[in-house]
């Protein structure tokens, strides 16, 4: 449903990250690596696309992103605090210029009050710069969800290097 619009934002992304000579990489949960799958579908992306994480788990985010035990503990995994430090562990474990991450709960189970279905968090960070985070809940089926998280990221991580 949001394939053009993904597929359109990935090749305006590489374009800046080619022009720029920067790189990225990716940490992701909830998309499951749809943001690399989306980068590295357009051709040249080994120009700019460093590497990218699934972590799906806990332990993965501890063991590959320097997670802190503590904050998945005291905040779960979809949390500010967990993304803050996933984007800065994709960052340093990557050397990228930029890195992106996501965690969130694109359903259709797994919400609650206080984290519903469809509720996503977004890290974004360029080397030597304050961290971006925001958190959005979307609406749609599980895959809907996904592709909006996909979309979004793209977006922000395009407006933040413009």
């Amino acid at each position: 449903m949001y394939w053009t619009e993904i597929e359109n934002q990935s090749k305006k992304l590489g374009a800046i990250l080619t022009q720029n000579q920067q790189t990225i990489a990716t940490a992701e949960s909830c998309t499951g690596g749809g943001i690399a799958y989306a980068l590295t579908e357009i051709a040249g992306s080994s120009a700019y696309f460093n590497q990218s994480w699934v972590t799906y788990s806990n332990q993965a985010k501890q063991s590959q992103l320097n997670v802190n035990a503590k904050t998945l503990e005291l905040f779960g995994a979809v949390s500010e605090q967990t993304v803050i430090e996933m984007v800065a562990g994709c960052l340093h474990n990557a050397q990228a210029d930029i890195a992106l991450v996501t965690s969130g709960i694109a359903g259709p189970g797994g919400g609650s009050p206080d984290k519903p279905v469809g509720l996503v968090y977004f890290a974004w960070q360029l080397v030597n710069q304050p961290v971006k985070v925001e958190s959005i809940v979307f609406k749609g089926t599980r895959a809907e969800v996904r592709e909006q998280a996909i979309l979004h990221s793209l977006k922000q991580a395009i407006n933040l290097l413009s």
